[in-house]
């Protein structure tokens, strides 16, 4: 259930997932001008989500507690979140100890692995946004598109689309199937045709494992994104609302709001590289 429920913090990557959702239709059905639109958005957001590695940022964490703030830096191949903040406060002394000692733990384990554990866990990384890429080349069977109109979203003049799951789609696997019951809307910017805002509901329950679990109507995702250097544009915000029912009969709730800032990309030079942590640069346990 959780490749359908994906949780931001966890796995970040998953959120393209709902991005890229919406991004399927069929094309030979499609009126012209749409076609248009979808296929220049969907470079858009390939071009994106190959940047998205290459940058560092802060994550804020909503939930029914409170607050997590969390620096998120690639360390040696794969990224590590630093709590930094609780409910918008600074961390006390305990609190700031105990994420060094955890900060200095991993970046000791990073520098002791062998080459084989260290391309065992970049590889995992990169086959986790492999997975959720390939989503896409299903989801271009997935969705038809209507233009609805065009409005100005945040200052930005959008075209806004609505999709709707393409009768007849077989999904060919568990991931696929919530596409059968989801619709949403795209608001699309008419300048570069990147995504400013996404929403994607689910309609009609949909079974994910068998029946184990099933998805229900109640379950929508509300993404927002904006441009952080040139032409690239990352997630600012996601939210989502999950129902599903376990065993068909057990409710499951669960709701996730989250805040992404501070975009700044990784030069080289920034990255703990090997090399550099042999040298166990005093810089590395300040970040």
């Amino acid at each position: 259930m959780a490749a359908c429920l994906p949780s931001a913090r966890k796995s970040r990557n998953r959120i393209w997932i709902l991005f890229l959702i919406l991004a399927g239709c069929s094309i030979g059905h499609a009126q012209n001008k749409v076609v248009t639109i979808i296929q220049k958005s969907v470079q858009a957001n390939n071009r994106d989500w190959d940047a998205d590695p290459q940058f560092d940022y802060t994550e804020t964490d909503e939930d029914e507690q409170g607050t997590k703030t969390y620096q998120v830096t690639t360390i040696l191949g794969t990224p590590y979140e630093r709590l930094v903040q609780i409910n918008g406060k600074p961390l006390t002394a305990e609190q700031e100890a105990e994420q060094k000692s955890k900060f200095e733990k991993m970046l000791a384990e990073r520098r002791a692995e062998s080459s084989k554990k260290r391309a065992e866990r970049i590889s995992k990384f990169k086959a986790d946004r492999r997975r959720d890429h390939i989503m896409l080349a299903q989801l271009t069977k997935a969705f038809d598109f209507r233009l609805q109109g065009e409005q100005v979203v945040d200052g930005h003049k959008v075209y806004v689309l609505k999709a709707t799951p393409r009768e007849g789609y077989q999904p060919p696997n568990r991931d696929s199937r919530v596409l059968t019951g989801m619709d949403g809307t795209l608001w699309i910017d008419k300048s570069t045709f990147q995504w400013v805002k996404v929403e994607a509901h689910v309609i009609r329950p949909v079974s994910i494992e068998g029946v184990m679990a099933k998805v229900e109507p109640g379950t929508q995702f509300a993404i927002e994104k904006a441009p952080v250097e040139g032409n690239i544009w990352l997630t600012t915000h996601y939210a989502m609302t999950a129902s599903a029912k376990i065993l068909s009969v057990l409710p499951h709730h669960s709701q996730e709001d989250d805040t992404y800032s501070n975009y700044h990309r990784r030069h080289s030079s920034n990255e703990k590289s090997s090399d550099d942590s042999k040298r166990g640069d005093s810089q590395h346990s300040s970040q």
